[in-house]
Parts: C-alpha cells; structure tokens; sequence
C-alpha cells in the first residue's frame, strides 16, 4: 500500500492508509491508548484498541514513547462532534490503528521539542540541531525559506534570466571582509579563498554574453558573528546587461512585491519610498531605518525602501587613505565620471549603488557597475593602490573589460536576513538549517578543529597556536 500522510486522511473516512511518522504524543486512557503521529506535512491522531490490533502490535503497544518512528496500518475514522479540534488540519479525523511497527527507537530527549525550543540554550540545541528541526518553529522557518527561494526562482526564469553556478575555490580579493583561505595542496604554499559574494564572477558573465543572471549563492566572510549575520550565508545574487540603476531597482522591487504579497504579507508602501544617503542620515541617523508604525509592527508589515546616492569613497581610519563605502566594482554616477578619472572632488563622488532596506535592516545591495577599465582602474588608484597591486587584484578583470564589455549593474538580497524579519526571529542562525553557534562554531559537528600531522604536512602547513597570555 502507498503510503499516505497525515494531512492526506483528510476526508478519507473509511479507507485504509499507511502512515509513516515520528510519535508527538502518546496518552493511555487505560483500554485505549491514542497516539498523535507527525509527518512533513503535520499530525493525525491514531486510535489504538488492543482488540483491534494484532497479536504483534497489541505487545509492542506498551513499549512505544515519544519520537519512536512507526508505520501504522489503518482506518481512517470520522471524529464525534465533541472530539473535533479545529486547531488541526486533521482535527475531524482520526485512524483507527489494525497494524502497529516500530521502525526506530528513541531515547529520552536532552530537551522537550513539542514547544518553542528557542528557550533552550544554543548550545543545548546546536549540538542536536536535528532535534530542534522538529520543533514546529524551526520546522515553519526551513519551509518558509524554501518556499520562498521557490518563488524567486520561478520569476527570474520567467523574466528570462539563467542560473548559473559560479566557483566556491576563487582567489583573495578585496571586498570589503576578511576571506577564509583555504591551502593547495598541489601548488605549495598558494592559497584559494572562498568567496565573500560571486561579485567578480557575475561580471565576467556579463562579459560572457549572459545577460540575465541570478543564483541562489553561498558566500563565505570571515567577520565575526552578529545577530544578523554569520560566516556562511545564502543571497539571491543577480546581475543585468544594458541596463541602468532603475531597470535594475525595478526588477528586484517588482519580485519582491509579488514573492512577499504570494506568502502573505502585507507592504507599507508600493512603490518602495526612495531615500538618498543624505536624507537618511539627517533624518534616521543611519542608512538603515525603520518605516513602521507601532499598529504596523503588531500586523506584521513590511516596509521596505530605497537608499540611494551614496558617496563612493570614504576615509579609511587606520590608513589614512580613501577606501570604498560598498563596493569598490560600482560606477561614479555620470556627473562626476570626470572627476573620478581625475581623481580629485573625491569627497564628493556619488556612486551608482543602491540600498534595499526593511524593518530597520538592509536586506539588499548592489550598484551599476563600472565595465569601462579605466573606471575600474581609476578606482583602486584612488585607493592608492600600486600599478603591481592592481593587476595582482583585479588584472583579470581589466583584461576582460578590454573586450567588448556591455554596461551592467545587479543586486544582492540576503536571504537568511529576509526570512529573520518574516518570521519574527531575532537571530539569523535561527532560520538556518544547521548554523554556526554565536562563537563561530558548528552545530552538530565538531568545527573549527585542529588537523592531523599527515593533513598538514600534505597541504604544505604548519598549524600555530596562539600564545598563552
């Protein structure tokens, strides 16, 4: 027999079904014990009369507790009208179990998972992260996160874009954060890093003839954790030829609008309001700020908005230099194209980037970018970067924009930090799978963790340890 879900007993009354699932609950009314059953898609609770079953299941009956996994062989039964619980989606139903197996044991749990985990500590829970995936919040947080990488996928191709993976092995460059390095073992003493974001990767398509592209893209920064963020992250990463900064603004707010309103959420505001960085910081005190009324907040609103025309460069602290505000891949709005080949007014240079914000975070960022090379080169000079630093920066970009590069520009959405302010959590790693701890390490593996002497000595490593203060 095929098996069936819980949910899927719905209006079934008098058919026999499989059910396949983990026990929630389990409650002896003496003569009777009743077993509520959870699967993907919810609960259903089973009848289990020791006349009804079995010689075999009457005797295991008496050995099942919480989380046991068990196949169920049934009927599906009408509830009385007193027994109805219209707080399930199987509440007028129940099954009458005739076959009862238990395929997997379970052990007392290190903490209770059919409530809010989330009082538990992090430590507790990360290290049986795939206990606390049972948990109906965590459960609601992983499928809200799919369901809406679901929809973005579904009107990007619709709008002509492709997918396209790009490398997790790529070379150090700046963008803003510390990379994580990652030795070669063939090539001694040389080193890949992992990418703070496809940003290079995605311009080189847009050399490549691509036009349209997005990824659903893991990038990888070595900061240290926050509330908001962690070392791994996932963004919705996209990026468009012959274009300008409102084709570009356009695209992701119209996919945002409809991504969000097909989950059920309600915008403050369409079109997003638009606020420059000067207006932002004169009003809010920060490029980041928060729309909402009180009444809006209860509701659940989002309110999202745009800051624009921010300052390209700024001073940097320890240096003393100029260094870039966002992104040093960005294009000098037009007026001040002449300045920046000149290098001077640089105080003053307004870049074509672009903000998305919501609820007092920013959930986006991106920019037209510059695809001419001496805008790129301009950039880094600048900075004050060396004619030998540059080409060992950025010299594969230089070439390629030698080539018929067209005018581009993109965005990235977080995606983790968009399903923290959908679902009310206060931490990022909460609406991960299985996320980092706030000190930076694994859940349910052992991570960071120091190597063997033969994997250090085949990636050409000497593995240091800190002094002790």
């Amino acid at each position: 027999m095929e098996r069936s879900t819980a949910v899927e007993t719905v209006g079934r009354e008098g058919s026999e079904v499989l059910l396949k699932g983990w026990v929630l609950a389990r409650r002896n009314m003496g003569k009777i014990v009743f077993l509520d059953v959870r699967d993907r898609s919810g609960i259903v609770q089973v009848v289990c009369v020791p006349a009804e079953l079995d010689a075999e299941s009457a005797a295991t009956l008496d050995t099942i507790r919480g989380e046991f996994v068990l196949e169920i062989h049934g009927v599906v039964q009408a509830r009385g009208a007193k027994q109805i619980n219209p707080d399930m989606k199987t509440g007028t139903v129940e099954v009458l179990a005739k076959r009862v197996a238990v395929l997997a044991t379970c052990p007392a749990l290190p903490f209770e998972i059919d409530r809010d985990t989330s009082p538990v500590t992090e430590e507790l829970r990360l290290k049986h992260r795939y206990l606390d995936m049972r948990s109906e919040r965590v459960q609601r947080n992983v499928r809200l996160r799919s369901e809406m990488v679901r929809l973005m996928r579904e009107y990007f191709f619709a709008k002509d874009f492709v997918e396209v993976e790009t490398p997790y092995l790529t070379q150090s460059t700046p963008e803003g954060s510390r990379d994580f390095i990652i030795p070669s073992r063939l090539q001694p003493g040389k080193f890949f890093a992992l990418p703070q974001s496809p940003q290079q990767y995605k311009q080189l398509l847009m050399v490549g003839g691509i036009e349209r592209y997005f990824q659903i893209a893991r990038c990888f920064r070595d900061e240290d954790p926050r509330a908001d963020r962690g070392f791994e992250f996932t963004q919705l990463d996209l990026e468009m030829s012959f274009v300008n900064r409102e084709d570009v603004m356009q695209t992701l707010e119209e996919m945002t609008i409809l991504v969000m309103e097909k989950l059920g959420y309600t915008i403050k505001q369409k079109p997003f309001p638009r606020v420059t960085y000067k207006e932002a910081m004169e009003k809010y005190g920060a490029d980041k700020f928060d729309l909402r009324t009180e009444e809006d907040k209860a509701n659940g609103v989002l309110a999202f908005a745009w800051v624009i025309d921010f300052p390209f460069f700024e001073k940097d602290e320890k240096s003393g230099g100029w260094t870039f505000t966002h992104n040093p891949f960005s294009t000098p709005m037009p007026e001040f194209v002449e300045d920046h080949l000149a290098h001077r007014n640089v105080e003053n240079i307004v870049t074509a980037q672009y903000d998305l914000v919501c609820n007092g975070y920013e959930v986006g960022g991106g920019s037209i970018r510059a695809h001419l090379p001496e805008l790129l080169r301009a950039t880094y000079e600048i900075m004050g970067y060396s004619a030998e630093e540059i080409d060992d920066s950025i010299g594969h970009m230089l070439d390629a924009f030698q080539y018929g590069t067209p005018p581009h520009g993109g965005i990235a959405l977080g995606i983790e930090r968009l399903i923290m302010i959908l679902t009310g959590e206060k931490y990022v790693r909460e609406v991960q799978a299985f996320p980092m701890t706030g000190s930076g390490n694994t859940a349910v593996m052992h991570a960071p963790a120091m190597i063997s002497d033969k994997q250090a000595t085949e990636y050409h490593i000497k593995p240091v340890m800190p002094e002790k203060k």
